[in-house]
Order: C-alpha cells, then sequence, then structure tokens
C-alpha cells in the first residue's frame, strides 16, 4: 500500500464505525497561546476535551497536517539523522468525545492493524499503565494477545496528561517487533532502550480522570479517546522499510535533491543526511508558507526560517551554492497536493516566497562568511584560539549567520567558541525582546507585505535618475489586507511595480507626492519599504478608484525631495567635519533626514563647546560655499570599502553599493538621494547640540529655506527683544537684558524679605508665644509662603526675640514648609534638625540643616497644626532633664 493509500483507508475504516471525518486544522493553533504548531491530532479538540464546546459528533476521524520544530517539541536538530525524526509529519487519529471507549478503541486498533493493514498479529506488542487492569484484560482475553506480549509501564511512558491539570488518563501503545535486525544488542527490549526493534506504532490514550490542583485524580463523567498514529511510520512499516525516509513519502522528493546536486543517493553517508534534512524540511515550509507563515526573525517565521536556512545550509554542504529549494516546491506540491489543496492553490506564492529567502541567504551567507574570516584573524592575531563570543552572537543576531557553519569552520581550523559569552548575550537579547512585546505585532504585520511580494513580485526603483514615472499597480493592501482596490476616501497602500518614489531607509524620509491616472488620484503620504524590494506607497484615495492591474503615473513632490536631499548631503559634510574637528573616533551611530530638518547622532564623549559649535557651522559653510561637485559610483561593497569609503555602524548592505564622494572631503557607503553640488544645500544653521545616550551626542540641524527662516525668526525676536528692553541697537541688547536681568533679581530679593516680614498678627503679642521650662517657643503658622518667604520671617522674628525658639509652617499648592530656628545661646541644650525631624514626620515627610536652623517639605496641611503643636512638648521635654 502507498502513503496515500494507507492514510485513505484508515479514515475510510473509522468512517465505516461512524466516525465523522474531520478535515485537518491548521499548523496554526486558533486560539492557543500555549502551542507555536499544531503538533498533534487533539489540538483541534481540545475544547471538546475540556468541555468548553460541543460538537454535532460524538466519534471523529482525522489525518492532522503537524510541526515539530520549536517550543517543547523540538525534533529540529535530530532530522536527517535518525531514521524516524521529522519536522513536519502527519497525525492519524480516531477520537471519542465521551462516546466509546477502552472496549471499542482497542478492538478498532488491532482490527485496522491486523485485517486492513494486514500487520503480522505475532509480531506485535502492546503496553499498558502499571494499574490498568482494564487494558490488560481487554488486550488478553478480548483480543488475545499472550500475556507475555503485553507490559505493564510507570506513568513516564504510559500516562497521559494534557497539562498538569485537567483531563488525563492512561494509555496503551501498540508495537511492532521489527526483528534482530533492528536490535541494539543484549539489552534490547521495550522500556530499556531506544532503538528500532520494538518500534511504536499507535498511541490509545484512555482519558478518564480530571487531575486537580493538589495532583488528585477524580473520575470523569464522561471519558473520552484520543489515539495517534504517525503516518510516516507506518508507511515505512507497512512497505518493510528500515527508515521513514525510505518510504514513498520521501523517497521521490530525495531523488529530486539528488538529480539536483547532481550526486546519487547511498553513496555517502554524510550526504545522505544532507538529502534527508532537505526532504523533510521541503515539506515543512511548504506546508507552513501555504498556512501563510512567512519567514521573519519572531515566533513562527522564526522557526519557518529556521527550517529553511538548515535546508539551504545543507544544500551548500552538498554544493548547491545558488537557490534551488524554490525548484523542489513544487514536487512536494504534486505529491501531496491532492489530500491538502492548499498546497496546490498557493504553488506559486510558495515558490516564490522560498525563492526570496533563498536570495536573501545566500547573500548572508557570503557576507557572513566574510566577517567570520575578520573574527578568526583578530582572534590568532591576539595569540587565541578561542573565537569571542559576544562577536559570534552578533554574526549570528544581526546577520542570521548559523552558529552550525560557524562551529564546522572552528572545528576545521582548530578552534574553539566562547559559548559562554555566546550564551550571555542570548540571554540579554531575549530580556530585550521580551521588554518590547510589540515587536511580534509588528512581524504580523510585516506579513501582508511578504504576501503581496510573493504574489505581485519586487518593486524597480526609478528615483535616483527621475521623479516622475509610469508604472503598473502590482498590489492594493487596505485595513491590513491584501484587497482588489481602493475608493476615494479609502486609506490604502499602493505598490507598483516601478516607482520614483524613494522609500523611507537608511535615516532619510520617504518621498511624498501622488499616483493618478485619467480616471484616479492617490495622494501618497509617504513611502515605505518594509521588506527588501518592496516599496509601498501609503497615502489616500483621492478620487477614482485604484485597483490592481491598473497603469498609473506617479509623481513625486519635487520640492520635498530637493529639501531632503539639501539635508542628507549636509548630514555627509556634518559627519566629515566633526570627524576633522573632534577626531577620528567619531562615528554616525544614527540620523534622520527629513525635508524641514536633520539629525545627526554620533559618538563623543562631552558636549561640544560654543566654540567648537562656531567651527562646526563655519567649516559647514566654507564647504558649502566650496561648490564642491558630488559624485555617485556603484560598485561591489568589498571593493568600495577598500577604497576607503565609510560603512555605516548598524547598516546592512548588499553585494552592490552606491558610494557617495563630495571631492576629497568625504566618501560614503550610501542609498539615498542627494545633490550634484555642496553649493545646493545653500546654507547651515546648527540649532541644538545635546547628549542621547552615554558617549552620543546628537546634532539637529536645518539647511537652505530652513536655515534662511531660522535666521529671519531669530532676527525677528532680537529685533522685539530689542525693542521690549528699549535698546538703542541690536548689538547693545545683551547688555541691556543682562543690566535689567540683575535689577530684577535684586528687587526680587527685596521683595522676598518684604513679605517674610509682613505678617497679618504679631507672632510675638499671641498666645503662640509661650514659656517652656524657661525657655521662649513661638509656633506659627502662615500659609500660602514658599521656604525662602518663611526663612526670611523668621531671621525677623529671631531677631526680635532675643532667646528661644521658632517652629514656623506654611500650607501651600498642597504642600508643607517647616523652618525651626534656635537662638545661639541654646544650642547647647537644644538642636533646630533635632525638632525638625520630629516635628515633619507628622506631616509625613522629612528635613534636615544646621543646630541654629533647620528645614523640612511635608505633604499632609492637615496634620500642620499638630506638627506646630508638638514643638512645645519637645521643647518642655528637653528644659525637664
Amino acid at each position: 500500500m502507498t502513503a496515500s493509500e494507507l492514510r485513505q483507508a484508515f479514515i475510510d475504516y473509522f468512517v465505516s464505525k461512524g466516525h465523522a471525518h474531520v478535515k485537518s486544522s491548521s499548523l496554526v493553533p486558533e486560539k492557543d497561546p500555549t502551542l507555536i504548531f499544531t503538533n498533534a491530532g487533539m489540538v483541534q479538540f481540545k475544547s471538546v476535551f475540556l468541555g468548553e464546546e460541543k460538537r454535532d459528533y460524538f466519534r471523529a476521524v482525522t489525518a492532522q497536517k503537524c510541526v515539530r520544530a520549536g517550543g517543547k517539541h523540538n525534533d529540529l536538530e535530530n532530522v536527517g539523522r535518525t531514521a524516524r525524526h521529522h519536522t513536519f509529519f502527519e497525525m492519524l487519529g480516531n477520537f471519542s468525545f465521551g462516546d466509546y471507549f477502552k472496549k471499542d478503541a482497542v478492538k478498532f486498533a488491532w482490527e485496522l492493524l491486523t485485517e486492513v493493514y494486514r500487520l503480522p498479529k505475532e509480531k506485535l506488542w502492546v503496553t499498558v499503565y502499571k494499574d490498568d487492569d482494564e487494558a490488560y484484560n481487554l488486550w488478553k482475553d478480548m483480543i488475545g494477545v499472550p500475556e507475555g506480549r503485553i507490559l505493564r509501564l510507570g506513568e513516564k511512558d504510559n500516562f497521559w496528561q494534557m497539562a498538569d491539570t485537567g483531563p488525563c488518563g492512561p494509555c496503551s501503545e501498540i508495537l511492532i517487533d521489527q526483528g534482530e535486525d533492528f536490535s541494539c544488542g543484549p539489552e534490547c527490549g521495550i522500556g530499556k532502550c531506544d532503538c528500532d526493534r520494538y518500534l511504536e506504532i499507535w498511541n490509545l490514550v484512555f482519558m478518564q480522570f480530571d487531575r486537580d490542583i493538589k495532583g488528585n485524580l477524580h473520575p470523569l463523567p464522561k471519558p473520552s479517546i484520543d489515539t495517534g498514529m504517525g503516518l510516516e511510520r507506518l508507511t515505512a512499516v507497512v512497505q518493510g522499510k528500515r527508515s521513514n525516509y525510505e518510504s514513498d513519502l520521501f523517497m521521490p522528493l530525495i531523488h529530486a535533491v539528488a538529480d539536483t546536486a547532481g550526486i546519487s543517493y547511498g553513496d555517502d553517508p554524510k550526504k545522505d543526511v544532507s538529502m534527508r534534512v532537505i526532504a523533510d524540511h521541503l515539506r515543512a515550509m511548504s506546508f507552513l508558507i501555504a498556512e501563510g507563515v512567512i519567514p521573519s526573525n519572531e515566533g513562527r517565521g522564526y522557526v519557518l526560517r529556521r527550517v529553511m536556512r538548515r535546508a539551504m545550509r545543507h544544500g551548500k554542504l552538498l554544493g548547491l551554492d545558488k537557490p534551488f529549494l524554490y525548484r523542489l516546491t513544487g514536487n512536494v506540491v504534486d505529491m501531496m497536493g491532492g489530500v491538502y489543496p492548499e498546497l496546490r492553490d498557493s504553488r506559486e506564492y510558495i515558490a516564490r516566497l522560498v525563492l526570496v529567502e533563498e536570495e536573501r541567504f545566500i547573500g548572508t551567507l557570503e557576507y557572513g562568511t566574510k566577517m567570520l574570516d575578520e573574527i578568526i584573524k583578530a582572534a590568532r592575531a591576539k595569540g587565541s584560539d578561542t573565537l569571542p563570543g559576544d562577536e559570534l552572537f552578533k554574526l549570528y543576531d544581526t546577520y542570521g549567520f548559523p552558529m552550525d557553519l560557524v562551529n564546522d569552520t572552528a572545528v576545521e581550523q582548530g578552534l574553539r567558541l566562547d559559548m559562554e559569552a555566546y550564551e550571555r548575550a542570548m540571554e540579554a537579547q531575549k530580556a530585550k525582546a521580551k521588554a518590547a512585546q510589540a515587536a511580534f505585532g509588528e512581524e504580523r504585520v510585516k506579513e501582508v507585505y511578504r504576501a503581496a511580494l510573493a504574489k505581485a513580485g519586487p518593486t524597480v526603483f526609478m528615483g535616483y535618475e527621475k521623479t516622475e514615472e509610469d508604472a503598473k499597480v502590482l498590489a492594493v493592501i487596505k485595513g491590513g489586507k491584501l484587497a482588489e482596490s481602493a475608493q476615494e476616501g479609502d486609506e490604502a497602500e499602493v505598490i507598483l511595480d516601478r516607482t520614483p518614489f524613494y522609500a523611507e531607509s537608511g535615516g532619510q524620509v520617504g518621498d511624498r507626492g501622488a499616483l493618478y491616472s485619467d480616471g484616479a488620484r492617490f495622494e501618497v503620504e509617504g513611502t515605505i519599504k518594509p521588506l527588501p524590494r518592496l516599496h509601498v506607497h501609503k497615502g489616500e484615495v483621492m478620487r477614482g478608484t485604484v485597483k490592481a492591474g491598473d497603469r498609473i503615473s506617479g509623481k513625486v513632490d519635487s520640492s520635498l525631495r530637493r529639501a531632503t536631499e539639501r539635508n542628507h548631503t549636509a548630514t555627509h559634510l556634518l559627519h566629515a567635519v566633526l570627524r576633522y574637528l573632534l577626531g577620528d573616533h567619531v562615528k554616525q551611530s544614527g540620523s534622520l533626514v527629513a525635508p524641514d530638518r536633520l539629525r545627526f547622532d554620533f559618538t563623543h564623549f562631552a558636549p561640544l563647546t560654543a566654540h567648537e559649535k562656531e567651527r562646526v557651522e563655519e567649516l559647514m559653510n566654507e564647504k558649502i560655499l566650496e561648490a564642491i561637485p558630488m559624485t555617485v559610483t556603484e560598485m561591489d561593497t568589498s571593493e568600495a570599502l577598500k577604497t576607503g569609503a565609510m560603512a555605516l555602524f548598524g547598516e546592512k548592505y548588499g553585494d552592490r553599493v552606491r558610494v557617495v564622494r563630495v571631492g576629497d572631503f568625504s566618501q560614503e557607503l550610501c542609498g539615498g538621494t542627494h545633490l550634484g553640488n555642496t553649493a545646493y544645500v545653500g546654507l547651515f544653521k546648527l540649532v541644538s547640540e545635546s547628549g542621547v545616550a552615554a558617549g552620543v551626542r546628537r546634532i539637529e540641524a536645518v539647511t537652505g529655506a530652513g536655515a534662511y527662516q531660522l535666521m529671519r525668526e531669530r532676527e525677528k525676536e532680537l529685533v522685539e527683544t530689542a525693542s521690549a528692553v528699549k535698546s538703542p541697537d541690536l548689538k547693545s541688547v545683551a547688555e541691556r537684558v543682562k543690566k535689567l536681568s540683575d535689577e530684577a533679581r535684586e528687587l526680587k530679593k527685596q521683595l522676598r524679605e518684604a513679605r517674610g516680614k509682613a505678617v497679618g498678627a504679631d507672632p510675638l503679642k499671641s498666645d503662640r508665644l509661650r514659656v517652656m521650662g524657661g525657655i521662649n517657643v513661638l509656633s506659627w503658622q502662615e500659609d500660602d509662603k514658599d521656604m525662602e518667604e518663611l526663612r526670611a520671617m523668621g531671621d525677623m522674628l529671631r531677631d526680635r526675640i532675643g532667646s528661644g525658639v521658632l517652629l514656623l509652617g506654611s500650607a501651600k499648592d498642597g504642600k508643607v514648609s517647616l523652618v525651626c530656628m534656635v537662638t545661639k545661646d541654646l544650642l547647647d541644650r537644644i538642636k533646630a534638625g533635632d525638632i525638625i525631624k520630629e516635628t515633619a514626620k507628622i506631616v509625613g515627610g522629612g528635613g534636615g540643616g544646621r543646630p541654629d536652623m533647620a528645614q523640612a517639605g511635608g505633604k499632609d496641611p492637615a496634620k500642620l497644626p499638630e506638627a506646630l503643636e508638638l514643638v512645645y512638648e519637645i521643647v518642655g521635654r528637653i528644659a525637664g532633664k
């Protein structure tokens, strides 16, 4: 029987036993955040088993697509190296939801295996849970399996549970003895080893208990059945193959890989492993992409990318240096598209998306190999045989370079890897990713762009040469989904086959402008590049309808583009100027280039002095006035770097790059748009200089019309200030402002002193002045005074009281101020700081000060009277000692 016949026979058998044939659920579990992928047949019935959902059937049969390549159930590293491990597999299963139980489950399984699949009864063994006498007796008495072929095993092997709590129960496994040829030796036996002599075929789970939070088991009112049998394993057994890979599920794919590589399967064990890996991974990537999973750096997309790149890596080991997987995905579709039509429907989409990923990875491998060589050279130059873990993690994390390739290279060259440092860097990255929970959401947004790229193809950028271009609408996105069209008033995203619009990247903002035809106009409010080679025009349909397939013209807002180019060219000049003035340690660490301004972050250890800022402006404008021609040359990255062109930190470059030169003064790799001559910048004006992080400074500036406008505004402000301060001319404004400022400061001081002396009543003539143990004590509340005014009042009262203790309080804007003063003759007995600490606690605050004067703040004005009253008790207590 072929695999297809085995699958269909399973379904037909259980349908004949009253089971509803339920089609496979998605590989992406619905409403189950605990799983990254569907990994068992029961996943789609989980809510039914938990009693959360009811369906119109009580028996079901499925052939379920499963993936185990991430999370808890992860077989990735074993794939291709063992006979049974796979990333994608099919799980055949029959289920009972409170209908039949152990008796029928056992009977059905035995009948199907021995009468339909014709497996020899004498070679079948079974295991049961150690305490499950019911199952043991069913196998022995009803089926007639000899007691010698029925084994009782413990909870580890024969008890299943969905989670720490909830439905669970014993299980019974059916195994086949494949003979001595498969044995691992004298100790071989069920429950003793993991070899393939006694191969598990089918697992029957008897869900009969509910485990509570304390671990106690309670019988379920309606016990259920959940069984699972891997089609790949069953096929190998029925077809008499030693390995799943030798069955008709895999051999056609393995032969296709061998033909592509120009080799034969079976000639070289190492190459055989690679061919098995590729065959397995082709199935996984094809099904996952058909399910809508897109390669990415997060979540499910990351697992898919890892599977794809592992297949690409093994292709490279077979000498396949150019894209090849995308051609072989059609073989998977041909083999399995009849059973899973989603493959057939997505045939071209799967191939195009795989090709995009292959092309990206080829660049990664080439660039990563060069970087790895540099890391190795640097280590050897230091006399070390260990490659630094942080550098290796950057190679992996930033550039996607596979660690298994790093390891292979290290082994070949007799080097070691600092995996402890690597793991530390990995943990730091995980913590960073966890702190940015929105990343996965952003990744999901990108899925629609990947779908658009795979469906419609890339965009050709024409904007270096022109700002207008006729094009074809490749795709329309509306509401985060691909749409046929967008109508007047709709906010949408439009993708063209050719565009003059620069997409936001490298710090330069995206172009704005319009897309128009005879019947439509789309206002482009911004252009982004969510994926390489894909330009997305974001905006609103102002007139008519824009739909895929339309011919349309695109026109960039030239004035905005020109203003942006001024700021971008100025950014290159600024980088060179800062390195010239401050030193070669200056490196760009971020930028923003917009029509109205530029922002430039750079490495430097201190704020720029006033003189340095002046010199930056002077030298910038000197270079502008020199009218230096700008040149742009496209060349290989390696060649460009050899010429001395500066590559910016954090930027990723392809094989070909654009080198932007400003005479002999500046030379950088840059994909942005620029002026033809520095003279077109017009004017440069520094707006601000500040710190943004340790060792990183930021300059914000304007150029051209923006700089002229800034100077106009500042001149206007200066004229208005001169008029306001009655300065005879603009040159005297600063001197006049300083003089007025000094006068205002003196008047403010006098005002505070006057307010401190101004009280509604004379405290020294009130009953708040008391004598405690021969010491004058004054406690007084005067609201709406700040601390400075309270101190001035205290100074005046202390002079008048002659000898004594003062505690003054004020409530203002919901806060409390306290001031305590002690005359000098009492300092040997009483300290102002001691009093202020004790009284401040009452108003919920604290403070301190000198022995003769202390102050405090508080946040509970309602308790200020209580705090002021306490001073009498404190002084009386001290005086009585």
